[in-house]
């Protein structure tokens, strides 16, 4: 009897896949950018994995999104949520969202619908496969317009300007997926935007192994709009120059 009581007072065992979904402003499309990552994981014999969607919302606001995310993972034992007043923007959602999880590897993609959902499985398995520290997509093609193509350019040549000797093609594109050992060093500050890029900072830092894999980026789905403006572009550069700054003092 003892003994049976002890193993019904065990914690379950942790998940092998942590997959964090950005979910701001989404509204009524969590509940398909969801059931497509259930669906795709299903086809692929993933089960051992939960799904941490990050449902944070602006003071005042009449975002519905969080509510949905609770209805979802009151239904789902292997579904978690993250529904907050935001204190940041993407940076301080995604590691809101990185702190709920338990599993061996940590992937991060927004539920924007724009990053495939197939692309969580192929850099699922490149990891899982392989003795990388890091894997994440570059985006081949892009579906989002001129505008977003020319800004995605314009970060990533500065990004090799500041940062030179780090062979990447693409510092934003998600999926990210990483081990549980590499999150564990990063120590990630950034609150906004610039959250990617700090990680490929990192990366480049810690000498990390990592590889990434061609992607196409769609258009947005829905009724949500890109956050990305001008006011963007210059808050990039002006990390940009503080994180060289502060590697300049490190060494």
């Amino acid at each position: 009897m003892l003994k049976n009581n002890h193993l019904k007072n065990q914690s379950p065992p942790a998940p092998e896949l942590s997959v964090v979904i950005l979910c701001y402003c989404l509204k009524k499309e969590i509940f398909n950018f969801v059931d497509k990552v259930k669906a795709d994981f299903k086809d692929n014999n993933i089960n051992n994995y939960e799904l941490i969607l990050v449902a944070n919302f602006l003071k005042n606001s009449h975002d519905p999104t969080a509510k949905y995310a609770e209805q979802i993972a009151k239904k789902n034992k292997n579904i978690k949520c993250v529904c907050k007043v935001k204190e940041g923007m993407m940076g301080w959602d995604m590691k809101s969202g990185f702190k709920k999880t338990s599993g061996k590897f940590i992937a991060v993609i927004d539920g924007d619908g724009q990053m495939p959902i197939k692309d969580l499985v192929r850099v699922y398995k490149k990891i899982k496969n392989n003795n990388f520290d890091l894997t994440k997509t570059y985006r081949l093609t892009r579906g989002d317009g001129i505008w977003r193509k020319t800004i995605s350019t314009i970060y990533n040549l500065i990004f090799i300007v500041f940062f030179p000797g780090l062979k990447v093609k693409d510092i934003n594109s998600k999926p990210k997926i990483f081990t549980r050992d590499f999150y564990n060093k990063l120590d990630l500050k950034s609150d906004d935007w610039f959250i990617d890029a700090e990680i490929m900072i990192n990366v480049r830092r810690l000498k990390a192994k990592i590889v990434e894999i061609p992607t196409e980026f769609l258009g947005l789905c829905g009724e949500r709009k890109s956050f990305v403006r001008l006011p963007t572009v210059f808050e990039f550069i002006k990390n940009l120059i503080l994180f060289r700054i502060k590697e300049f003092k490190n060494k």
